[in-house]
């Protein structure tokens, strides 16, 4: 079984890798609907709508202009997150997006951080880097 370090991993928006990432995260639901009739004597329930989102956390980079900064609330991006690195074979999960949130926190005694939140649109597709 492979498995894969944190350390490796990279947000890409479009084909620009974003700087600075700390931390991301990609959640995926699945929506059901009930069809218990009468008669049943237990719940019965069939899948339906698909749905995925996700987040990341950065070092605030006003630099990154094709990645953090592209980034903005309301932004439609294609977003690339990948498990295992950028070289061609390693792992990611890729999909359209819509930037619902972007938040710049920062204390006296830290660096200026930021947290980004995306909500898919449309399939969010398993491959490999090409």
């Amino acid at each position: 079984m492979a498995t894969f370090s944190g350390s490796a991993g990279v947000i890409k928006i479009g084909a620009a890798a974003m700087a600075e990432v700390r931390t991301w995260s990609v959640d995926q639901t699945g929506d059901t609907n009930e069809d218990t009739t009468m008669g049943d004597v237990w719940r019965t329930h069939k899948p339906s709508l698909k749905s995925w989102s996700g987040s990341a956390d950065v070092l605030f980079d006003d630099t990154d202009t094709a990645g953090q900064t592209a980034c903005v609330a309301g932004a439609e991006i294609v977003v690339s997150f990948q498990m295992e690195g950028d070289t061609a074979g390693d792992h990611k999960l890729s999909g359209s997006a819509i930037v619902t949130g972007k938040t710049l926190s920062i204390s006296y005694d830290g660096l200026v951080e930021s947290s980004i939140t995306f909500q898919g649109t449309g399939v969010l597709t398993e491959g490999v880097v090409v």
